[in-house]
Formats: structure tokens, sequence, C-alpha cells
């Protein structure tokens, strides 16, 4: 058998081995309670004996396989209470019980499918075949065959079949399952598509960038196939309360059993049956799935409105966030600033400086690298080559262009180095941009300084009201910069930040992150998921924007926002909150309902058979309320791009 075919054969087993299991042994329990009124015992029996096999084959491999290794299970109670009932006599009770936990397990699955499906169909919607274009002729391949630098062409309103850049044409392009945002985005030469997503009314060319394997989509069902095998810290912890209460009912169990008759309360035969009906009512069934059930539903959700969250543990301590720092720049800003100054100084002219700078900007993927070459560019300057180029993390990049040693950098970069490029009419050229809230970049050739170039880059649109949806939900704002203060001031005042720090290095951001965990114990860090990478590690949860550098960050973060839209960022939190909510009403239906069925089974109040009821009944509850987090909504709705 091949191994699409053996996992095929498996993905069926699990939807359907449940189900059947359950249908097959209420079937013979039906046949065999009818056999049972009309007196034909023996084929009753027989009957019986078929329901207990159809329905506990499953939990007694379980159990067995717990106990070899030297623990009891949810499993191996089952079991025991169906078989000690049938011991008694009592096989339509033991048949119910086993019916109904095959049950309750085919619902249990069904629900959390749910919430596995609403991510693995992702994977479903990029198209199988493409349009690949070679010296202007097309012919169709399979999605897989694809190869880096291929170009395929996209029909309106077909899906795009691979990870690529537009190279012709423009269009709208439907990027909601990957992204969330409900409306079309426009896509134009340069811009970025995803698999999977949906072309608008135009044709456009693609150049392939990744292999069918490593596309967006493909990568994100991978990652939160991951996560979803993660654990949560609540559920470590009831997994962990369950392992030590297990063998806790099972003494218990005994002690009904054996301490009744010998104090005179009950004969055996009762003690026996009161102490399975308390074996099935104390099982935590329905605990051992509150947790799952909740964060299952929840990362599925995050995810179809374009948050990737890699794991339980980072969905919970969303939850819990109580301060967020934001990186400036392509977080709290379009991430495109623009050329806004050139500051020649000495006899070095503006063409000189300009191609100089671009010349070693261009070996940098920093937005403001790319701005200083997209100026030389439009200024139509010749860009030389350059050779060992250096990146110089958080202050700026060196390389040899001419012969000469050329650097480009923040003013930091040559303060803290002692640099003798810095004097007089450098720094008056730099106060004077400064003034004006742009960011300095300094150009130094063989230790002469030839000039100084402002960038600029302004807000998001969204930002101010991301930062105010933050408030309401009682988180606070602080934004960590390696720019200046004047330009960190005019970006805090048009967001609504408060709380600013500027003229921070990387690892002086980890200092600043490290303070407000004292101050507030749960934080956020959100930024590009490259530069900020240390901050964001030493965060409760580290948050990338995923659309500007979509490979690296989904490498570095907790969190990824799939369409760099701020606004996803209160409403993950609030998900979180919801999440954490959810567990903890499923954790109080579980208990609540055991706490009641251990005294009324032991006091007879309640029989096996209605105990059987309650137990999986609790537990098909705490699943299906877990599955309402699938239609979770924000209870605030900003103004533009929703999730659906």
């Amino acid at each position: 058998m091949s191994e699409n075919a053996e996992h095929k054969h498996a993905s069926l087993l699990a939807r359907y081995g449940d189900a059947g299991s359950a249908v097959l042994c209420g079937v013979l329990l039906l046949s065999g309670y009818l056999a049972q009124t009309s007196g034909a015992n023996g084929l009753a029996l027989v009957f019986y004996s078929g329901s207990f096999v159809a329905g506990g084959w499953e939990p007694a491999l379980e159990g067995t396989r717990a106990l070899l290794k030297g623990r009891l299970d949810i499993d191996f109670l089952m079991i025991a209470a169906a078989l000690g009932a049938a011991s008694l006599g009592e096989y339509a009770e033991g048949g119910l019980l086993l019916f109904l936990f095959a049950t309750g397990h085919a619902l249990e699955h069904f629900a959390l499918g749910r919430a596995r499906s609403a991510v693995a169909a992702l994977s479903k919607l990029a198209p199988d075949r493409a349009r690949r274009r070679v010296q202007g002729t097309t012919s169709w391949v399979a999605a897989s065959a694809l190869e880096i630098n291929d170009e395929i062409l996209i029909l309106p309103a077909e899906r795009i079949a691979a990870d690529g850049v537009v190279i012709e044409g423009a269009t709208q392009v439907d990027q909601s399952p990957i992204t969330g945002e409900s409306m079309p985005v426009s896509k134009s030469s340069g811009d970025g598509v995803f698999a999977g997503t949906l072309n608008g009314d135009a044709q456009i060319v693609v150049r392939v960038t990744t292999t069918a394997s490593e596309t967006v989509v493909q990568r994100m069902v991978r990652l939160v196939a991951e996560a979803q095998k993660s654990k949560s810290r609540a559920e470590r912890a009831a997994e962990k309360f369950v392992r030590a209460y297990v063998p806790c009912v099972v003494i218990a169990t005994l002690l009904v059993w054996i301490a009744s008759p010998l104090l005179g309360w009950l004969n055996w035969s009762d003690a026996f049956l009161r102490a399975m009906s308390m074996l099935v009512g104390a099982s935590p069934c329905a605990l051992a799935i509150s947790t799952p059930a909740a964060v299952l539903a929840g990362l599925a959700r995050a995810a179809r409105m374009g948050v990737l969250i890699k794991g339980g543990a980072h969905l919970e301590a969303l939850g819990t966030i109580r301060a967020i720092a934001m990186d400036k720049t392509g977080t709290l800003t379009t991430g495109k600033p623009a050329l806004a100054a050139t500051v020649p100084l000495g006899d070095c002219n503006e063409q000189r400086l300009l191609a100089l700078a671009s010349a070693v900007e261009i070996a940098s993927s920093h937005p403001i690298a790319q701005a200083v070459v997209a100026g030389a560019r439009n200024r139509n300057i010749k860009i030389p080559a350059c050779e060992n180029a250096e990146l110089v993390r958080g202050k700026g990049v060196k390389a040899t262009v001419e012969g000469q040693s050329v650097l480009v950098g923040r003013p930091l970069l040559f303060g803290v180095d002692g640099h003798p490029a810095l004097r007089r009419e450098v720094f008056d050229a730099i106060n004077a941009l400064e003034a004006r809230a742009l960011t300095c970049m300094i150009v130094v050739a063989n230790d002469q300084t030839l000039g100084v170039l402002g960038v600029t880059d302004c807000a998001r649109p969204e930002a101010r009201d991301a930062v105010a949806r933050l408030r309401t939900e009682g988180v606070e704002v602080a934004m960590l910069t390696g720019d200046n203060r004047a330009t960190a001031l005019a970006i805090a005042q048009a967001t609504g930040v408060e709380e600013i720090e500027s003229d921070l290095l990387p690892e002086q951001k980890i200092e600043s992150v490290r303070r407000m965990l004292a101050k507030y114990r749960a934080v956020a860090m959100i930024g590009d998921g490259v530069n900020d990478a240390p901050a964001l590690a030493a965060a409760t949860v580290g948050i990338a924007m995923g659309r500007a550098g979509t490979d690296v960050a989904l490498e570095a973060a907790d969190v990824v926002l799939m369409s760099d839209e701020l606004l996803r960022l209160p409403d993950a939190i609030a998900l979180g909150r919801a999440t954490r909510t959810m567990i903890r009403q499923n954790v109080l239906i579980a208990m609540s309902v055991v706490f009641a069925l251990i005294p009324l089974t032991i006091l007879g109040i309640v029989p096996l058979w209605l105990a059987v009821v309650c137990h999986e009944g609790s537990t098909v509850l705490v699943a299906l309320n877990g599955l309402r987090l699938l239609a979770w909504r924000p209870r605030i709705a900003p103004q533009a791009n929703r999730a659906r």
C-alpha cells in the first residue's frame, strides 16, 4: 500500500472508526434487549457479548497499553465498570455504558475534527494544476512540478497555484483564507501573492518563488498541526491532575465496594453495583477533553481570521497579556519609508552621495535601506557594485564600493564606536533633519563623512484604532524603537501611544521588555520578526508582522499576523481571553458533574445507567461548548477589514 493510500486509510478509520463502533454496539445492545424481553436469554447473551466487544475493544486496548506503562487511565475505568456490571448479570447496563462511552468518543472526535478541518481545509485551496509559460508558450503542469523562477499565467477568477511575485499585469486578489482580509488587495508588478488566493478580474503572470511544499498555506497547515500537538498550561495541569486522580478513583471504588458490606450498610451485590456507578460518575472524561476542545477551536478560529498561533500555550498566554511593546518601523508604521532629504557635505554632491549609499544599502532588506535604494533609482542614479557587505545589527551596513570602505548607518553606529566622522557640520545636519521628524542615516567613505540622508515613514492608518482597542481590552501600549526621539514622538502622536522609548539597540529592547515584564508580568512584543527576534523571545508572547517577511516571521514568533493588520492584535488577545473563559467554563461543568455524581451514586439515588448518561453527557457538552469558539467574533468591530 502506498504512503498516500495508507494516510487516506488512517484518516477514514479515524473519522468513521469510533462512529462505526458506537453504531454496531448500539444495534447489538438493542438486539440483546429485545431478545431478553422475548425470553431468548441465550441469544440475548450472544448479542450483549457482541455489544461489549464492539464498544469496548478500543478502550480495552488503550487501557491495557496504559496499564503496561504503569498508568491507570479513563479507558481502564470504563472497562472495569462495564465488566463489573456484567459480573452481576447487569449486561444491559454494562452494554449501555460502553455504547454511550463509544458515542461520546465519536462526538468528541467530531467536535475536535471540526476544529482541525477548519485549518486543514486551507491546504485544499491551491489548485492542483498551473499554466506554466515558457518562451511565450503556456502548458498545463502539476502544481507540485513547479520550480522556483517558473512563470505561471493566472486568468481572471482563478486561484493562484503557487507563492510568487507578479511580473505582468495588475489585479485585485482575495487573500481572506490566509490573511483574513475581507476586502480584495491590489496587486501589480513586484507585489507578492499566495497560493490558494483568488485572482480578480484581470490576467496576471506570476514568477514562482517557493516550491509547492513550502508555500505559506502549506506551512501554515503544518505549523497549526504542530501547534495542536503542543499543550497549553491548562491542558498540562488537567493531564497532571487526571494522572493522579484516576488511581484515587480506583481506591475509592474499592473502599465503597468493600467497606459498605463490612459496616453492614449494604450487601455485597448492592455495594458492588454502587461502587461501579460511582466509578463511572467519578471518571474525569469531561475534564480530560475540556481544555483541548477549547484550544483547538480557538487555534482554528484564529487561523481563519489571519492570525497564526503556534500552540495552545501561546493562545492561552495571549489571554493573560496586560501590556504590549511595539516596534515602530513596519509595525506602527507602514514599513515603506521614503527618502525625504539629502544633505551632501564638503565637496560631495547628491549623485555621488546616493550612489555610494545605495550601493551599500542594496545588500540590506531593512525598509529604510530599501528606501535609500529606491530614492537613488527614482533619480536615475547608477548604483555601483559592492563587495564584502556586512550587516551591523540595529545600526547599519558597511561594504567596499569602488575600492572605498563605505559605512551607512544611524548616528548611533558612529557615536558608540567613537567614529571620527562626527564633526560639527554633521551634527547640525542631523539636528535639522531630526527636527523635521526624519530618520537620519550617515554616509561615510574612508572615514570621511559624505553626507546625511533623511527618511520618513507614515503611521499605519489603522494604528490609532488598534491602540485604542488595546486600551479597551485593558492592555497598556509602549513603543520601543531604535529611531530618534523626534521621529518616535511624531509617530506616537499619530497613533495615540503614550509610553515611548527611543534610540534603542536590539539588546536594549530586551532590557525594556524585561522591565515591562517586572511591572505587568505578562507582556507581548510585536515586531518584524527579524531585527526584533531577541525581544520577541524575551516577551511572554512574541508576535510578528507576517506579510512583509512571511518566511522569517513564520519561524521567529509565537504568533503571526498574516495580513500585517494591527487590528488583528486586539482581536487575538480577546480571543485568547475568550479561550481561557471557555476552558474555565468546561472545567466547571466537568467537575460539577463529577462532584454531584459521587455522593448520589454512593447513596443509590443515581443508578448505573443514569450515571453513565450524566457522565457521557457532560463529556459531549464540554466538547460542543468548546466548538462554539469557531463562531467567536470580536466584541468591537472596526470599520475595515474584519474577519468573516
